[in-house]
């Protein structure tokens, strides 16, 4: 089954609320501050950004704050349950640059090279997001001066080495916790 026909299961949506009421709470914005994180992907007014994996929308009212009116943030979830509360939120924020979309990460839809920075932030590795399926379709849906941000929690099980080894992108160095890469111009 993939991560989208998964994300509409109601067995899925129950088991993911508690984490999901976790992914808010105040102690986790005091050990992750989403500022801080998103300072390490160093996004910046005006741009278009992709926020794989957006979960209940821990970076995501921040980052759309940091991008300001001008930006688009896409905030992709497979997750109904999370794109509600994501939308829920968006919508009591009285935020208009944020798109809100139920979709796998492994096929976006968006256009090729529309965005200037993914944000794959907590959500690697996972096993349905399979490295060597998500880093290209990243690599298609990123603008050639494109970057790919990853925040690895809790554990990176080699996850920086494979992207470098994807000859995909090439290395920026490592910012608040954050790992950043260059979208290569190698073809698919």
């Amino acid at each position: 089954m993939d991560a989208l026909n998964l994300g509409k299961s109601r067995l899925i949506n129950m088991l993911v609320k508690l984490p999901g009421k976790n992914m808010e709470s105040r102690l986790r914005r005091w050990f992750h501050d989403p500022e801080k994180l998103l300072s390490g992907a160093n996004i910046s007014l005006g741009q278009t950004v992709l926020e794989v994996g957006c979960g209940t929308g821990f970076f995501t009212l921040t980052a759309a704050e940091i991008i300001g009116e001008t930006g688009h943030l896409i905030a992709l979830d497979p997750v109904s349950g999370y794109v509600e509360r994501v939308e829920e939120k968006v919508r009591q924020a009285g935020l208009e640059n944020v798109e809100v979309v139920r979709r796998d990460a492994l096929a976006t839809g968006l256009e090729a090279e529309s965005v200037d920075v993914a944000l794959l932030f907590g959500v690697l590795p996972f096993p349905t997001l399979p490295l060597d399926q998500l880093l290209p379709e990243m690599h298609r849906v990123l603008k050639p001066s494109g970057t790919l941000a990853v925040w690895l929690f809790p554990v990176s099980y080699g996850v920086p080495a494979w992207i470098l080894q994807s000859g995909l992108f090439t290395d920026l160095g490592r910012q608040e916790g954050v790992f950043r890469y260059q979208r290569s111009g190698h073809p698919l």
